[in-house]
């Protein structure tokens, strides 16, 4: 049985045999595993990780005097996504501004007073309650549209009986 590893990873690399194991050159790649440092290598991939102090050349571009490098008077070159996008963004903008104004709220000082005059006359008792005659309106319309339509079927179904029997004669 292996001797147990230390807790402490600085320990686990300053000890001699693990700097004896890690010295050795290797044909097999190595998996990262305790007793190797961690590598360049990432877990679960087979590329290496970018770190950006290990390269020796520079990471600054030095300033040329133009913005985003394009210089004066020539016209940048446009990319396939930027007309899509100012389409969707203005176009979208358009349709939520339009939409925003057509349906606000009726705030104007005229629908106020109407409301208000009108809960006010409701509350004395001179203005009849809107909600049970609307209700009772609408059941009076609609025996009175069932009874319309039962007739014009009667006089529809006579009409028909009627020239059946004119036919038979």
């Amino acid at each position: 049985m292996p001797p147990p590893l230390p807790i402490c990873p600085r320990a686990l690399l300053s000890s001699t045999s693990t700097r004896a194991l890690l010295r050795q050159p290797s044909s097999k790649p190595q998996s990262h595993t305790a007793l190797s440092p961690p590598s360049a290598t990432r877990p679960f991939s087979s590329s290496t990780a970018l770190k950006s102090g290990d390269g020796h050349e520079s990471h600054y571009d030095p300033p040329s005097g133009w913005l985003w490098g394009i210089p004066p008077g020539e016209k940048p070159k446009k990319e396939g996504w930027e007309t899509i996008w100012y389409w969707g963004f203005w176009g979208s903008l358009l349709v939520l501004g339009v939409g925003g104004w057509v349906y606000r709220e009726d705030s104007s000082i005229q629908t106020w007073a109407l409301e208000e005059a009108r809960r006010r006359l409701e509350a004395e008792g001179i203005l009849a309650d809107p909600s049970p005659s609307r209700t009772s309106s609408i059941a009076e319309s609609t025996s009175s549209i069932v009874e319309s339509t039962s007739n014009m079927v009667e006089s529809a179904v006579d009409t028909v009986k009627s020239a059946v029997t004119s036919s038979d004669e």
